[in-house]
C-alpha cells in the first residue's frame, strides 16, 4: 500500500473528509453524480499535479470557498499537502515544508489513472492523446511539468504578439527572441515524448496481443508538430525548430496562431497497417486504450521499481465482461488499486472479500456492508 490516508476540505463536493485505507484494494460505490470521480480526482492530482477532468484549479474548489486542500499520509511516512486558490495558484508542502518547485512533490504517490474518458483516447482529437502521453511522461520525468507549464505560457505569449502584429509588419526582434526559447523548450518536450513513447511501444504491443488473443498488432507512432529529421538529438532538433519557426513566421503573422511546435503532436495509434480511429471496431479501440494503460503501469513500475497506484474511475461498466475479467486479473495483487462503480456486479469474488468497500452520497463517506 502507498496511500495510507487520504484528506480533503473543500474539494470539489467534499466539505471536509478523512479517509484511512485499510486494504490494498478500496472500492467506491456510489451513484453518479455523489463524488465517486472527485475521490480518486484527488488522489490523482497529488500523484501527478494533473487531472484528466479539468484544468483551472478554480473549477476544484468548493463553491463559495476561496481554497481547497489535499492531504494525504503515505507509506514511507510522507505527508503531502496541495493547496489549490482561487488567487494566487498553488502551494505544496511535504512533511510541512514549502516547496519551491511543485514537481518536488511528485514521487510517494505515483499513480496511473484510468477512467471512462479514457475510451476517447482513439476517436477524439490529438489533444486528447497528446494529454495521455504528457500524464506518463510526467510520471517518468517530474521535471516535464516545469518545461510543459514553460512552453504554455511561451506558446500564449507568443500568440498575443502575433496577434498584435496583424497589419503592422513583423514584430522582428521582439518575436525572435520567443522562437530562441520556443525552439530549446519544444525541442526538450518532443525528445521526452518521442522517449516515452518508444519505450511505451513493446509494452503496448504485448497487451494488445495477449488481449486480442495473438489476433492484432499494435503499432504506437510519434508524429512531432515540427520536422525533425535524423536521431534524437538536442542541438540539431532546435536548430531545425527554430528554421522552422522564421521560415513561418509571415504565414504565422496572418494567421495570429503559433502552427509549429509540441501543441501540434499527434500519436499515431495502429492497430495491424490500419489507423484505430478509423478502421479499429469498437472492442478493437477499447482493447487498444487497456493495452495503452496496462503499459504505463508497467512503464512506471519498470522505471521506479514500485507499482504506482491504480485508479479506475467507473471504467468497468465501460468494458465487456472478458475485458473486465482480463483487467482485474491482470491487475492483480500487486498493485494498490482505488476503484469507482455505481455497483458490485462488476466485480468478482475475490475481489469483493479482499477489499475495503466505502459508500459515497452527495460528498459524504460512509463504510459499505
Amino acid at each position: 500500500m502507498r496511500l495510507h490516508r487520504l484528506e480533503l476540505l473543500h474539494f470539489r463536493n467534499y466539505g471536509r473528509l478523512s479517509l484511512s485505507l485499510d486494504a490494498p484494494r478500496l472500492l467506491v460505490i456510489g451513484s453518479n453524480g455523489e463524488g465517486k470521480s472527485n475521490l480518486l480526482e484527488a488522489v490523482e492530482l497529488l500523484g501527478s499535479l494533473r487531472s484528466h477532468r479539468c484544468s483551472a484549479d478554480r473549477d476544484l474548489i468548493q463553491q463559495g470557498e476561496r481554497q481547497a486542500l489535499i492531504a494525504a499520509e503515505c507509506a514511507d511516512g510522507d505527508r503531502l499537502e496541495l493547496e489549490l486558490r482561487r488567487q494566487g495558484g498553488r502551494q505544496a508542502r511535504r512533511n510541512g515544508k514549502l516547496l519551491e518547485r511543485q514537481h518536488e512533490l511528485i514521487g510517494p504517490l505515483r499513480c496511473v489513472g484510468f477512467s471512462a474518458l479514457d475510451l476517447e483516447l482513439v476517436r477524439g482529437e490529438p489533444a486528447l492523446r497528446r494529454q495521455w502521453l504528457d500524464r506518463v511522461v510526467l510520471q517518468l520525468e517530474p521535471v516535464y511539468a516545469e518545461l510543459l507549464s514553460r512552453y504554455g505560457r511561451l506558446l500564449r505569449q507568443r500568440a498575443q504578439l502575433l496577434r498584435r502584429g496583424l497589419g503592422q509588419g513583423h514584430l522582428g526582434d521582439l518575436l525572435e527572441v520567443f522562437d530562441q526559447q520556443m525552439a530549446l523548450v519544444g525541442t526538450r518536450l518532443h525528445r521526452r515524448r518521442l522517449r516515452a513513447l518508444t519505450r511505451l511501444q513493446p509494452l503496448a504491443a504485448t497487451w494488445q496481443e495477449r488481449l486480442s488473443g495473438g489476433r492484432e498488432q499494435l503499432h504506437l507512432r510519434y508524429q512531432p508538430g515540427s520536422l525533425l529529421e535524423g536521431e534524437e538529438a538536442e542541438g540539431p532538433w532546435r536548430e531545425a525548430l527554430l528554421e522552422q519557426l522564421r521560415t513561418q513566421r509571415d504565414t504565422e503573422l496572418r494567421l495570429g496562431q503559433c502552427t509549429v511546435g509540441p501543441h501540434r503532436d499527434e500519436i499515431a495509434l495502429e492497430i495491424g497497417e490500419q489507423p484505430a480511429r478509423r478502421y479499429g471496431s469498437a472492442g478493437q479501440q477499447r482493447t487498444l486504450v487497456l493495452a495503452l494503460k496496462l503499459a504505463e503501469l508497467n512503464r512506471v513500475h519498470q522505471l521506479w521499481g514500485e507499482p504506482p497506484l491504480l485508479l479506475l474511475d467507473d471504467v468497468l461498466a465501460e468494458l465487456d465482461p472478458t475485458r473486465q475479467q482480463l483487467l482485474l486479473e491482470a491487475v492483480g495483487d500487486g498493485h494498490q488499486c482505488l476503484v469507482s462503480a455505481t455497483h458490485l456486479g462488476a466485480f468478482s469474488g475475490g475481489w469483493h472479500e479482499c477489499s475495503q468497500m466505502v459508500t459515497v452520497t452527495a460528498g459524504s463517506i460512509s463504510s459499505a456492508s
